[in-house]
């Protein structure tokens, strides 16, 4: 018979779905059972609600529910008619998705870099990355920090600029006290199951204050019709489904209350590690930081990943290779050494273990385990 192993040398993941899951699985299952017994499975009750408890939680008038945080940029972009042609700004140490969405509208991403220290959009870049063609700006809130919005917002206004957040990773952050989701002329989050508001496998949602934008983005999401077999626009079948909305809506009230165990977490992970690693996150001073990953930079990266394996401490890198240097972007003519600070980064970069159900005992092991493994490493540098 196989022996199980102590608690205290079980792996610690990345990301715990079974912890959060146990807390909330009678409702769950009581959500799902209402859904499946009135078998309205898509445009339902369930998802009506979501979109209006998500949308007055993050400060935005009108929630436009979608399969998953892609769809949620491609209708944004359509919906603000981004077409061939086009370009928009973004930055290029983000996931793939955020440049898919500009692709398959048929416009052009053009990237600018990032601050040292937040990782996010720096602003003052955006003059040089402006061209007749510029028609958006796709800030991204990355790792649970808000971009510096506000002089983004200027920039835009000042030369008839869309802005569109990317907020995937930021479900609850603030910026200068107003929630993301309500900054931009439509924010789009990602509901994948991983997100600090996470479905059971994909979803997404378009938050807006601009009615037409919703009504349009509700069409593009279900064929462009507004009533079935009447087609205004060309659409797309991306429809969130109702098992998807109950579970996001059981889930949604807990959300402030796990945001607050990741910043608990962080905070404890910073008042040991600074000084261990190379970096620790930094907090705009005037924005919140929801925590959807913990990210220190360390020199030696790969071996301070394979040493925490060893010891059964789950990592991750958020991301290793920079957008402008993906094999799919070459087609934009980018070469390294074109953006310093992303390429720089995604070589130290790595996110430890961050979920609100994380255990102190499982946190001190993480410190433990970095803390014995980067002065070895910087010994031998």
């Amino acid at each position: 018979m196989t022996q199980a192993v102590p608690s205290a040398h079980a792996p610690i993941p990345l990301v715990d779905l079974r912890a959060q899951y146990q807390s909330i699985k009678g409702e769950v299952l009581a959500a799902l059972e209402d859904v499946l017994d009135g078998m309205q499975l898509y445009l339902g009750p369930q998802l009506r609600r979501f979109e209006e408890e998500f949308a007055a939680y993050s400060g935005a008038k009108f929630g436009v529910g979608v399969a998953n945080g892609t769809d949620a940029l491609v209708v944004a972009l359509r919906a603000l008619g981004i077409a061939p042609g086009d370009e928009v700004i973004t930055v290029p140490n983000s996931f793939i998705a955020t440049v898919e969405a500009i692709a398959l509208v048929g416009a052009r991403p053009v990237f600018v870099d990032v601050f040292p220290d937040t990782f996010t959009l720096d602003w003052h870049q955006l003059e040089s990355a402006l061209t007749e063609p510029t028609r958006a700006i796709i800030p991204v809130h990355l790792f649970g920090q808000p971009a510096d919005m506000g002089p983004i917002l200027e920039f835009a206004r000042a030369h008839n600029l869309h802005v569109i957040e990317d907020a995937s990773q930021a479900h609850g952050a603030t910026y200068q006290g107003q929630k993301v989701g309500s900054l931009g002329d439509i924010a789009c989050f990602s509901l994948y199951c991983s997100k600090n508001l996470g479905a059971y496998g994909e979803a997404g949602i378009c938050l807006t204050n601009d009615e037409t934008l919703a009504r349009t983005m509700e069409m593009l999401r279900n064929h462009g019709s507004r009533e079935r077999y009447y087609h205004d626009i060309i659409g797309s079948n991306v429809r969130m489904d109702e098992m998807q909305a109950a579970i996001l809506r059981v889930k949604l009230p807990r959300l402030d209350e796990w945001n607050a165990r990741r910043q608990a977490h962080a905070q404890a992970y910073t008042e040991r590690l600074r000084g261990v690693v190379r970096a620790v996150p930094t907090v705009q001073t005037d924005a919140t930081h929801i925590y959807y990953v913990y990210v220190v930079e360390v020199d030696e990266r790969d071996h301070v990943q394979a040493e925490l394996q060893r010891q059964g401490i789950a990592s991750g890198i958020h991301y290793p290779v920079p957008l402008h240097l993906q094999p799919a972007c070459a087609q934009y003519g980018y070469r390294e050494g074109a953006f310093p600070v992303s390429e720089a980064a995604a070589k130290r970069i790595l996110s430890l273990p961050m979920y609100a159900e994380l255990t102190d005992e499982q946190r001190n092991r993480v410190v433990a385990a970095v803390e014995s493994c980067v002065p070895a490493l910087t010994r031998q540098s």
